[in-house]
């Protein structure tokens, strides 16, 4: 695994076992197993995207206006664009967290400063510095009420940056009640977790008024294509899909959740909000574990690349019930 190493390289990994990517399961990807169907025959393609209807259905569905967001080309994208655009030159992140963030703040010259969410949630901010913080969290999927801490933060007169990127998945209240009373704060919403749609890159930040003027003026104007435009508002307006995809997901779920509190090979099963579960090895390491999965053609996410984890942290994703029973047959022949 590499500094800024990523699951769902399903290729590189069916290359590795000597099969067909077909016959792998991938649970690295926290990637929804449940996708909206969409008809694309009536999409033109011969004339430069218009992305009206989709900040309209995202407003929507955030309940904001329209001109309180704006467009990227994925939530990683955003990232990189927001770490340019802001000022503060200390950028706090609530860690473990998705590793792009370390990765961009460096990259822009950021002073990184790492707080250890398993240990120290209430320690101090630098005032005037950047905070970021995920909501649920990665690589354990925790969804915390940060009421508190957006005051300590307000208090320090932080630039806040809250990623929402898992929060469909678990309904918490989300940050953007908070758009009208601060500002400054952004919201950072991926639409590929839960709509299941890694191949189509649509990221919004969420902020007020002035503040997405001045970020929109640093963008290019087109940054998504009419594809993506047309996915996301027909999935938008799936709402049998949402209604699905929570029940499914909260099924496999709980079979996943019983099959790790179970198995003698975890030490520790971290409670999580999202779709997805921590766990920590009993005795071997990740690669280890991986290794002895490849027989299985099974994917898991090696987690010892995130900052404050070891060796032994491994993130395993909920896919179909059917997926689950597998991985637990594959447990059973690992004892």
């Amino acid at each position: 695994m590499t500094t800024y190493g990523h699951g769902g390289d399903v290729n590189g990994f069916a290359a590795h076992c000597g099969c067909e990517v077909h016959e792998v399961l991938d649970l690295s990807s926290n990637i929804n197993f449940i996708t909206p169907a969409v008809d694309f025959s009536s999409v033109t393609l011969n004339a430069y995207p218009s992305y009206g209807k989709l900040t309209e259905a995202l407003a929507r569905h955030y309940g904001v206006n329209s001109d309180e967001m704006e467009l990227f080309n994925g939530g990683s994208s955003a990232i990189f664009s927001l770490m340019r655009f802001f000022d503060p030159p200390t950028c706090t992140i609530y860690s473990p967290a998705y590793l792009e963030y370390k990765k961009a703040a460096l990259l822009h010259g950021k002073n990184v400063r790492l707080i250890n969410r398993f240990e120290s949630m209430d320690a101090e901010v630098e005032e005037h510095s950047l905070v970021v913080f995920v909501n649920p969290s990665t690589p354990d999927g925790r969804y915390y009420g940060i009421d508190t801490l957006m005051e300590l933060w307000m208090a320090r007169d932080c630039t806040i940056l809250i990623d929402e990127s898992f929060l469909e998945f678990c309904g918490g209240e989300s940050a953007t009640r908070h758009l009208p009373t601060y500002d400054k704060l952004y919201v950072l919403k991926s639409q590929t977790k839960f709509y299941g749609c890694a191949g189509v890159r649509v990221g919004i930040v969420l902020s007020n008024v002035s503040n997405i003027a001045a970020l929109r003026d640093k963008e290019p104007l087109w940054k998504i294509s009419e594809l993506d435009s047309h996915f996301l508002i027909t999935a938008l307006a799936d709402e049998p899909f949402r209604k699905r995809s929570h029940a499914l997901n909260d099924e496999a779920k709980t079979y996943l959740k019983t099959i790790l509190d179970h198995s003698p090979l975890f030490e520790e099963v971290w409670k999580s909000d999202a779709n997805f579960f921590l766990v920590r090895l009993a005795q071997m390491n990740v690669k280890a574990f991986q290794e002895k999965l490849v027989l299985q053609r099974i994917m898991v996410r090696d987690c010892s690349n995130f900052d404050f984890l070891d060796e032994r942290f491994v993130r395993i994703a909920v896919k179909d019930l059917e997926a689950m029973k597998r991985f637990e047959g594959a447990l059973c022949s690992l004892k």
